[in-house]
């Protein structure tokens, strides 16, 4: 995508010679993706950027991890990610309760997918802090440049370059690179630096919670019910008053509550809660004090529902809270780490010069429309729990009786857990699978036994055979240097053969005996469309940090 050239000038501190350093040299760094903001979808796309041979610099504005309680895990889909990259071991170890089917709160009340032996959405107890840290050690690993304590105060772009201008602790130097990706969060810098619009709505409302012990004082009844001295009895899960909500679970002598008050006040995303201004807002909205005990955890957020019109303004692009903010919690921080997931092959294909045309583009399209999912379900959660009149009250329980049925359950389940994506495939006449995430299937070869998560974890394309269909593995050989060729059997295969993306997407499959000529003729569209064209020379293979390149069979 050509740009006509743009200077967005610093927003502080600068001065005609602001990355000279002592001897008056410009102090000038040169990377690929310049990746501004180290929280969860920074560090992941550095990761997976690295994974496609790619240099990030990862420039990060606080000094050091940060440890203010924010998100309190991970659900849905992304735990199928961090599975198919081979992550899920160390972030399970991290976990108080690894792969739960949770009692999900939505909209006042909760979608119970606990007695489901199969749910659609499982989720991964983990604070925000240890996911950073997790991921901060796994960029590092694969030898990614963070740097903290560096804070980009001015952006600029031509048809080739951006240009980052940097504040670092020995002073002020400039960053060169190919792409530059906000990760910056809500009030991202970069996305106004970029001129992307951020239209949306901020609700007068404040949520504060927390996870604290069980004050010697409250009796934690049978049925999960408290009684608290002054109060009397709370019943378990929501109590409306005219002053707010108070919201809470009792267990293991842990209570895990919540309040929400309208209220106009905008906080700083790092300043923590303390248990004074809690226990000001538990009075207010229950009208008397709750003894509270040793605090666990400590969170406040406010109600907003904003999406960037656009995630690109050309060499500049935006990913997780920098490019929407959603009106319900349980979905931002994994719809995030999944843009990244999206960006960074479609990123590493255009900076080794095989990217067909448009295919950077197609990260809007595909991410947009699934930032657009997770907005209709968090904002029908505010339809939900913002009604406080008689005909909200039956709008609740009349939703509540239809997530008692299994089939509305699942759909729900799949809805929130971002598990019902299916991105549009160019063409037409498409396998049901096409577009989706790609199953785990269990895959049988002369080697021996492996799956489709397996295959996943260097993040490079397959082309899977399940049909010892040796026509489109001789097709599929033109790419043989941008695409892993498989061969394998599975039970009750879904498809002849899958084409799947580095994000585990599927961009085409053969359908069962489907006829060689048509699906020839598919493959090779589909191939070209995704991976470029077929390279007819050898060239070299692209660095892979995470280990030699497989062969190209099994």
């Amino acid at each position: 995508m050509g740009v006509a050239k743009m200077r967005v000038l610093p927003t502080t501190g600068s001065s005609g010679d602001a990355t000279k350093d002592a001897e008056g040299s410009e102090r000038v760094v040169d990377t690929d993706v310049i990746i501004v903001g180290a929280g969860p979808a920074g560090l992941m796309l550095a990761g997976e950027l690295r994974l496609a041979g790619v240099r990030p610099l990862v420039l990060e504005r606080q000094p050091q991890l940060r440890d203010v309680p924010k998100a309190s895990g991970l659900g849905g889909r992304i735990l199928d990610l961090l599975r198919y990259r081979g992550l899920r071991e160390r972030f399970d170890a991290a976990s108080s309760d690894p792969n739960i089917a949770p009692r999900f709160p939505f909209g006042g009340l909760h979608l119970d997918f606990t007695h489901m032996a199969d749910p659609p959405m499982r989720a991964l107890p983990i604070p925000q802090a240890e996911i950073e840290r997790l991921l901060d050690d796994r960029a590092h690993e694969l030898d990614a440049d963070i740097r903290r304590g560096h804070e980009v105060v001015g952006v600029s772009q031509d048809d080739a370059t951006v240009t980052a201008d940097v504040r670092g602790p020995d002073g002020p130097y400039r960053v060169t690179a190919r792409y530059l990706v906000g990760c910056d969060g809500g009030r991202s810098r970069i996305r106004d630096m970029a001129g992307i619009p951020f239209p949306g709505t901020t609700y007068p409302e404040v949520n504060r919670l927390a996870q604290v012990t069980v004050h010697d004082s409250v009796t934690v009844l049978d049925n999960g019910d408290i009684d608290v001295p002054g109060l009397g009895r709370i019943h378990a899960g929501f109590t409306r008053t005219d002053h707010g909500v108070f919201a809470f679970a009792a267990g293991s002598g842990v209570l895990s509550f919540q309040t929400t008050e309208g209220e106009s006040t905008e906080y700083d995303d790092d300043e923590p809660l303390t248990l004074a201004e809690l226990g000001d807002s538990v009075r207010r909205v229950l009208g008397a004090d709750l003894p509270l005990g040793e605090p666990i955890r400590l969170s406040r957020y406010t109600f907003t529902d904003r999406q960037a019109e656009r995630y690109r303004a050309g060499r500049i692009l935006l990913a997780g809270d920098a490019a929407h903010l959603f009106p319900a919690t349980g979905t931002a921080l994994n719809v995030g780490m999944l843009d990244t997931v999206n960006l960074a092959w479609k990123l590493g294909a255009d900076i080794h010069g095989w990217a067909p045309a448009g295919l950077l583009d197609t990260y809007h399209d595909e991410r947009h429309y699934a930032g657009g999912r997770a907005q209709l379900q968090t904002r029908a959660q505010v339809a939900l729990r913002r009604g406080h009149d008689p005909a909200s009250e039956a709008l609740r329980q009349l939703f509540q009786e239809l997530v008692v049925d299994e089939p509305a359950l699942r759909r729900m389940g799949s809805l929130i857990g971002h598990n019902d994506i299916r991105y549009p495939m160019p063409g037409s006449g498409h396998h049901s699978l096409a577009g989706t995430f790609a199953p785990d299937l269990t895959l049988h070869t002369d080697r021996g036994a492996t799956s489709v998560a397996e295959l996943m974890h260097p993040a490079r394309p397959i082309l899977l055979d399940l049909a010892d269909r040796t026509e489109l593995r001789e097709i599929a050989r033109e790419w043989e240097h941008r695409v892993d060729i498989r061969a394998a059997e599975t039970d009750d295969r879904p498809a002849d053969a899958m084409l799947i993306r580095p994000d585990a997407h599927i961009a085409w499959a053969a359908q069962i005996n489907e006829p060689a000529d048509t699906a020839a003729h598919a493959l090779r569209e589909a191939l070209s469309c995704w991976f470029g064209e077929p390279m007819n020379t050898t060239a070299p293979i692209i660095d892979q940090p995470s280990g030699e390149r497989p062969p190209l069979s099994v």
